[in-house]
Order: C-alpha cells, then sequence, then structure tokens
C-alpha cells in the first residue's frame, strides 16, 4: 500500500481523467488523497479517494480577469496558478509533512502539485490530458493570432509572477519547465500510443495508457435512425449562435439530434425546438456517444477520446490551438472531417457527408479497437505505484540535439568556405549577400536533415518495440 496526493485545477477537462484512476488505485489498497474542489467533491467521493476541498485557496477574479480565463488565455491561467500555489503554501506544508505522500499524481498544468514534488523531493507522475507536446508535436498546434500574441507579451508578466515563488523554496526556471512535457518526467497520456502524434519521439517516462473512462459499454450503432450529438465541451459552450445554425442545418434532415449546451446558457434563448431535436444542460456523454453516428465537437481532447472510444465519427469544429492539434489528428486517420464552412449549409454538409461515407465510421472503429487494447486505467495505476521510472529506450530528442550542434557547425564551416570562394568569384563587396542567405538558410536547412534523421531513429524504435 502507498500514500498518493492527486492534484487538479479547478475544470472538468483536467479531473475527469484523474477519476477512474484515483478509483483503481484506491481499490488496488493505496491510500488516496485527493486535492480539488467542491464541484468536483461527489465525483472524488464516489472513487473512495480522501477529498480535500481547495476552493478557500482560490483568488477572487476580477471580470477582466474571468473573462481571460474562459477565453483560455495561457497568461492569466499561469498568472492565477501561481497565486494559488503561494496562498496554499501553509497549508501543503502542512500536508506534506504529516500526509507523508509517497507519490504525487498531478495534472499536468497544477502548479501547486508539480511544485511541491519538487520541492519535497516525492516522486510525480504528471496527468497529461491533452496530447503530450514538446518540440515536434507541437507542429501539430496552429495558434490563432491572439493566442500567439497572448503568449508573447504575457511571457514577461509571467516571469515576474514566477520571482514571487524564490522565497518560499519553488524553483523554477521559466514558464516552459512547468507545462512542457519532457522525457525525464514520468507522465501518463490518456491516448494510444497510434493516436499520439510524434509518439516515437518520447521516452520511456510516457505510459499511453488510453481513454481514462469509467464505462466498458461497448458502441450500439442499431437504431431507426442516425443520431446528431452536438456538444461545445465545458469551457467555451455559449455558443447560442453556432446552436441555432445546428438546428436549422439538422432539422428538416432524417435524423434525431442532441445538444449538450452547458449550465451557463439560457435554453430559451434557442426559441421553439423542432421535434427531432433535444438540447440538455447536462448529458452522460459516453452513453450518448455509444449511440452517436455524428458528433460536431470542438475537439476538446476528453470529447474526441471518449467519441473515438465510442467509435462515433466527428464533424471537428476546434476553436484553440490545442484543439486543432487534437482536430488534425483526427482527420490524419480519417475518423472527422473539418467544419471549415460553420453556416448552416456547411453544417449540413458535413453531416452528410460523413453519413453518406462508411470510411468515417470504420476509421473511427477501428481507433476504438486501438484505445480498448490500452493498458487503460490498471496499467496507470501500476505505473504510478512504480515511480520513480527509468528510460533504457532510445531518447530521440536528446539524440537529436546531441547532433543539432554538430549539424551548426558542418553547416558554418561549409558556408564558409562558400564565402570565400564568393569572394574571389564575385568580388568581395558582394559577400554580404551570400552571408546573409546562409544566415537565413541555417535553420531551415538544419530542421530538413534533423527530419529526416527522427524518421530514421523513429523506425529503428518502432522495430525495436515490435
Amino acid at each position: 500500500m502507498k500514500k498518493i496526493a492527486l492534484f487538479s485545477i479547478p475544470a472538468h477537462g483536467h479531473t475527469n481523467p484523474m477519476l477512474p484512476v484515483a478509483k483503481e488505485l484506491v481499490e488496488r489498497g493505496n491510500k488516496v488523497r485527493f486535492y480539488s474542489f467542491n464541484e468536483f467533491e461527489q465525483k472524488i467521493n464516489n472513487t473512495g479517494a480522501v477529498f480535500v476541498s481547495c476552493d478557500s485557496f482560490l483568488p477572487e477574479l476580477t471580470s477582466e480577469e474571468e473573462q481571460k480565463i474562459k477565453n483560455i488565455s495561457l497568461t492569466e491561467m499561469s498568472i492565477q496558478d501561481i497565486r494559488i500555489t503561494l496562498a496554499m503554501n501553509d497549508f501543503l506544508e502542512k500536508e506534506f509533512k504529516e500526509f507523508k505522500p509517497d507519490v504525487v499524481y498531478t495534472d499536468s498544468v497544477c502548479f501547486w502539485g508539480k511544485l511541491n514534488a519538487w520541492k519535497y523531493n516525492v516522486p510525480m507522475v504528471v496527468s497529461t490530458s491533452t496530447f503530450a507536446f514538446n518540440e515536434f508535436s507541437s507542429k501539430y498546434r496552429k495558434l490563432k493570432p491572439a493566442e500567439l500574441a497572448d503568449m508573447i507579451f504575457g511571457l514577461p508578466k509571467i516571469s515576474k509572477e514566477l520571482k514571487t515563488l524564490e522565497p518560499y523554496g519553488y524553483h523554477v526556471k521559466n514558464t516552459l519547465s512547468l507545462v512542457q512535457n519532457d522525457n525525464s518526467t514520468d507522465s501518463i497520456v490518456y491516448t494510444s500510443e497510434n493516436f499520439q502524434p510524434c509518439s516515437e519521439s518520447f521516452s520511456d517516462h510516457y505510459l499511453f495508457a488510453g481513454p481514462s473512462v469509467f464505462s466498458k459499454v461497448m458502441p450500439l450503432k442499431k437504431k431507426d435512425r442516425p443520431l446528431v450529438y452536438i456538444s461545445m465541451g465545458t469551457v467555451i459552450n455559449e455558443r447560442p449562435d453556432f446552436y441555432s445554425k445546428c438546428i436549422e442545418a439538422l432539422k428538416a434532415l432524417n435524423v434525431d439530434v442532441i445538444i449538450s449546451y452547458g449550465k451557463f446558457m439560457d435554453i430559451s434563448i434557442l426559441g421553439t425546438l423542432p421535434e427531432n431535436v433535444k438540447a440538455y444542460p447536462y448529458v452522460d456523454q459516453l452513453d450518448v456517444l455509444s449511440k452517436t453516428d455524428v458528433f460536431i465537437t470542438h475537439c476538446g481532447m476528453n470529447s474526441v477520446s471518449e467519441s473515438l472510444y465510442m467509435a462515433a465519427p466527428m464533424v471537428l469544429y476546434p476553436q484553440t490551438g490545442e484543439q486543432y492539434a487534437v482536430a488534425r489528428r483526427v482527420t490524419e486517420i480519417n475518423a472527422g472531417t473539418m467544419l471549415n464552412d460553420d453556416s448552416a449549409e456547411g453544417i449540413r454538409n458535413a453531416v452528410q457527408e460523413i453519413l453518406n461515407n462508411n470510411s468515417y465510421s470504420e476509421a473511427a472503429m477501428k481507433c476504438c479497437e486501438d484505445f480498448r487494447s490500452c493498458p487503460g486505467t490498471k496499467g496507470a495505476a501500476e505505473f504510478i505505484e512504480n515511480a520513480p521510472h527509468t528510460s533504457d529506450g532510445i531518447d530521440i530528442i536528446s539524440e537529436l540535439h546531441k547532433s543539432r550542434g554538430k549539424l551548426m557547425l558542418c553547416y558554418w564551416l561549409i558556408a564558409i568556405a562558400v564565402l570565400v570562394a564568393a569572394g574571389f568569384l564575385i568580388g568581395w563587396s558582394y559577400v554580404w549577400i551570400v552571408g546573409v542567405a546562409a544566415g537565413v538558410l541555417s535553420t531551415p536547412i538544419v530542421n530538413v536533415i534533423q527530419d529526416k534523421q527522427y524518421e530514421k531513429l523513429a523506425e529503428k524504435k518502432r522495430k525495436l518495440k515490435s
């Protein structure tokens, strides 16, 4: 039996995947404390873990701060996470000294969980509720200009806030070290190796456990007519304009429609619903998805994972960079189509594309089978119990970092030789043009070479595993 401390932020998408794992840890005889927030108390109690409320440490937000968080501002969320860490310092110091956890299992962006694991030298396993992102898989993200601006202009603010942690024994190099995945940290990712982009670039410190869900129900698609399910998740779900267009698009089709619109929107704004449309503030999503033929989704990782777990192909409508990465991966395996035209006609065409083309449902079923073959919650619990882990396999990122310096040296030796030759051939007054061109081309040329090296190392790694 081990004593295990769980930490998550006040967000459904980050907390929900940890719940089935918490239940498994308890059932295996471990003593589990889950440091979370009152809205999740009942769910956590249902796992058998001891719920520890952290609501009193949440700062009071101004309306501007609250709106930024609703808009998924990474800057604002990071600043608030740092402030919560400071507010919880004395409380968690007492908890760590009295409970003395053997392992910390914490959400990847829960700063107070990660920082206190480091501070008290407790083995840590990170719960990654999205894809694992490193320098390779991050290429899947497509940041909107507002997201990019938020990151660039927010870094100085976050760096300033990070300095307030130093006097309390929290030593952080930079924001990236707190949020980005690295190959030396034990991590659980709730997807399969096949679905994770660039999975070969992650070390043996990673367990791709598959979707973390309670339901073991198999997909049940046989019914009188197709079911279309619509949900924009639990954060940016106040979208009456989008729901109205979906209703207009689908009211005349021979389909049943279920809309899950969240707890904040006034449903009366949609007016009288057509006979084939039902709308609810909340549904049992896994149960609905087990019967769903087309899922119109914002592409949150949990929603997409649950959809594929239940073999439901998707119309993809991502709203953030992370969601775009998930949507891109779904299109690559042909389990969904991107909604590039969000008019009523565009929505109708996208839904009919999936209903009329069996390749989408076949791809979703293939992914469903892949997900269900993963280690699951039992494998995740065992991984946590046995932390810390070692990695003896090929670390592709480490190998590429070592070779990059040599590549750059070779590149510039060749470039200098070309510069000298150019000086003799075309005259020294024009050499600066060649020099500027060499500087501009250095990074893309080296990146192309490293991409080829990556493929060779990835193939070697795949062969060793097979």
